[in-house]
């Protein structure tokens, strides 16, 4: 009995592993490369590549106080690539920088959250979709105004921005909060 409950611990610490090694977090030292890009091509997609990005919250409260760690991941298996080009890389890059900085306003807002043990789950789940909201629509209007990294001189601007708006959060970057 204790050789197969070892046995399945093991297992599942290895499929967790395996699926761990799938995801990247995010770091300003790692930049995407196209090895990244594991999936294949979504045929119904004209898209030249896909970036498959997650901001994940887990948290857990007692009477007096939350406590939560935040993760920003690029998956490998959901990522796919069909044009390679420099310009489409960084456009992806873009995607994944935007998710970062997201994670780090909902770092900023559940640090400024005013603890109610009474609604805690609600008020953080309420937070979690408000800023999930605001990072769909930023990786939309994105898209929509590089056209898709095919509009150099918006891309660079778009760029810049991005990285002026990771610094201007550089506070929030460690979203462990205990």
């Amino acid at each position: 009995m204790l050789t197969s409950i070892f046995t399945f611990l093991l297992a599942a610490l290895t499929s967790s592993e395996q699926a761990n090694a799938n995801l990247i977090e995010w770091t300003a030292a790692r930049k995407l490369t196209w090895d990244d890009f594991k999936a294949p091509a979504d045929p119904a997609s004209t898209n030249a590549a896909l970036t498959s990005s997650s901001i994940n919250v887990e948290f857990g409260y007692d009477d007096q106080e939350l406590q939560f760690t935040i993760k920003c991941r690029f998956d490998k298996n959901k990522s796919w690539v069909r044009i390679r080009s420099t310009n489409i890389l960084q456009h992806e890059q873009g995607h994944f920088d935007i998710a970062e900085l997201h994670a780090r306003k909902l770092y900023q807002a559940l640090k400024g959250y005013h603890f109610n043990a009474k609604t805690v789950s609600d008020d953080v789940n309420r937070i979690y979709d408000s800023v999930m909201i605001l990072h769909h629509s930023a990786q939309n209007e994105y898209d929509k105004e590089t056209d898709f990294s095919r509009n150099k001189e918006k891309q660079d601007v778009w760029l810049k921005k991005i990285t002026d708006d990771l610094l201007s959060l550089k506070q929030y970057a460690v979203y462990n909060h205990k």
